[in-house]
């Protein structure tokens, strides 16, 4: 935080904290020029108005919630860029990478510095560490379990799915059905295979899928001629000459969609005969993508869980579409 900023907050805070204290001490003092208890003078509905002292219980819990705050403020940061006298952080907010991060969390643990964030990584890891292992490897804990071997334990499948709530469903949903953009983990339609193998890469690795823009080298005709081809493949009804002309066309996709489109998943290929459409199937929609590209990113997630709960995490999705776990 830049010094002004450091100072303005730093103003602020106290200047509310003087200010309230000033006024509480104002109206504990008598300045109507009616003694206590006295009537003011005003009378409204037939009500009239005294000049009564304010309850001591509010003033004294007035009076207690200045103090926490001056002694909460001076012990912890909350004054700009002042640490506190406990030396206490959320967390590192100087890191700018994930490798700095570990680093950063590493060397709080090991110095027992109060990193709230290191701390509660830590308290978790010397909780839950053993169970993750012992769900996620075999029984001797030299090797990780199979896919349809935790997907059979229903208590492991169950920590899949919350270790999925927590990391994955911001992009594809608390009941993994995606959207637009984001595919739906719970049908058979996978860019890169749903074998427990190719799961498991996807969710270690991660993936990056590029969908090359094609409006400089078709034109806009050519765009909506394969469009149209491309919307006939699924058994939509379109103009038969039009996807004559696309299917022609079509060479240029079929190198990664293949002649008959229906994908490639070592390229992320989607298929394009069935109604599964990653970013809408309007013809709007396809005419984006062939016209203008898609660029999808799925991170990689194996320095942020683990090899052990990306295995739990996998074992949670390929269940999701597994027509048994046999």
């Amino acid at each position: 935080m830049s010094t002004f900023w450091s100072l303005w907050i730093t103003i602020i805070t106290i200047g509310t904290l003087i200010g309230v204290a000033v006024i509480l001490r104002w109206c504990v003092k008598d300045r109507m020029g009616v003694p206590a208890g006295e009537d003011m003078g005003h009378e409204y509905d037939g009500i009239r108005e005294n000049n009564n002292d304010l309850p001591k219980w509010w003033t004294y819990l007035f009076i207690a919630t200045i103090v926490f705050s001056v002694v909460y403020l001076a012990l912890y940061p909350g004054l700009g860029n002042y640490k506190g006298l406990l030396g206490w952080q959320s967390s590192d907010q100087t890191v700018t990478s994930l490798e700095e991060s570990k680093a950063s969390i590493a060397r709080a643990q090991q110095n027992k510095q109060l990193d709230q964030y290191a701390k509660e990584l830590g308290d978790a890891d010397s909780h839950f560490g053993e169970a993750f292992s012992k769900m996620a490897k075999t029984d001797d804990g030299q090797a990780l379990r199979s896919i349809p071997d935790i997907a059979n334990n229903d208590e492991a499948v169950k920590v899949g799915q919350r270790l999925f709530l927590q990391n994955c469903s911001q992009c594809h949903g608390s009941d993994a059905r995606g959207q637009l953009g984001f595919p739906n983990l719970t049908d058979n339609a996978w860019l890169y295979g749903g074998e427990p193998d190719a799961i498991v890469s996807t969710v270690m690795d991660g993936r990056i899928g590029e969908m090359p823009p094609w409006i400089d080298v078709l034109g806009e005709d050519g765009v909506k001629e394969v469009v149209t081809y491309t919307l006939s493949l699924s058994g939509r009804k379109v103009n038969a000459r039009e996807a004559a002309a696309g299917k022609s066309r079509f060479v240029v996709c079929a190198a990664c969609h293949g002649t008959d489109g229906k994908g490639n998943p070592a390229l992320g290929a989607p298929d394009l005969t069935d109604n599964n459409w990653l970013y809408g199937d309007s013809r709007a929609a396809v005419t984006e993508t062939v016209a203008n590209g898609r660029l999808g990113v799925m991170p990689a997630w194996k320095d942020i869980l683990g090899e052990e709960k990306v295995q739990l995490v996998s074992a949670y999705v390929w269940s999701l579409s597994a027509p048994s776990k046999e």
